[in-house]
């Protein structure tokens, strides 16, 4: 089975403290999504003022199930500081790693 992978870009509301938006992930990470069936690995990247949140699951069936989910207190926190309307979220299939 192939891994899958949440793909997000988003940018922070103009008003957020980027060390608060830093704090909020990780602890949707630590209490969260790290114990979700399938779970791998969340990176956090950025340029400049665009993010890029990737996800890895260990089956497109999980990470949907992720992506689907109902948001939870932790995760309503984590987008309380992003500019919803930026975001595009993309869901791919590995087909090979290197």
């Amino acid at each position: 089975m192939a891994n899958a992978i949440f793909h997000c870009t988003f940018k922070l509301k103009k008003s957020a403290d980027v060390a608060e938006f830093l704090q909020a992930a990780k602890t949707l990470h630590d209490e969260y999504i790290s114990k979700l069936p399938g779970f791998i690995s969340w990176q956090q990247l950025r340029d400049g003022d665009t993010w890029l949140d990737i996800a890895t699951f260990d089956s497109m069936e999980n990470m949907q199930a992720f992506a689907t989910a109902e948001p939870n207190e932790l995760a309503l926190h984590f987008y309380s500081f992003l500019n919803m309307p930026s975001c595009v979220v993309r869901y791919y299939s590995v087909e090979v790693s290197h």
